[in-house]
């Protein structure tokens, strides 16, 4: 079993194109003027669906708290890392026994989403 795809709601669907393209390498499938689906090598999926900047923000409620994706390799969890720092999205870099996570902020400031990996 493995995680097929995601769904987020967005306030600008172009800036959380451009962001999910640039941190997890995706390409766009399919886009409309309120939504987009990045598809990424392995098939995941990401939908984002913009909704007016008026909209509820969903943190701190229940739903979705956070998603991980896995880097393929120590260079591509660094190169997700540097990303995010450039777009001053970084959150934080966690390393314990291998293990290496990094978070961030999407564009509309959602907490910590990541990309985790294990170091060679």
């Amino acid at each position: 079993m493995r995680l097929a795809s995601v769904v987020l709601n967005v306030f600008d669907l172009e800036e959380a194109v451009s962001f999910y393209r640039e941190v997890l390498g995706l390409k766009v499938s399919a886009d409309t003027s309120t939504a987009a689906l990045l598809v990424g090598a392995d098939g995941s999926q990401l939908f984002l669906r913009s909704l007016s900047s008026h909209a509820a923000h969903p943190a701190g409620g229940i739903g979705v708290h956070c998603v991980f994706w896995t880097a393929p390799s120590p260079a591509a969890l660094r190169r997700c890392e540097q990303v995010l720092k450039d777009r001053h999205a970084h959150t934080a870099t966690h390393e314990a026994d291998g293990f290496v996570w990094v978070e961030g902020r999407d564009p509309d400031g959602v907490p910590p989403s990541g990309v985790a990996g294990i170091l060679e």
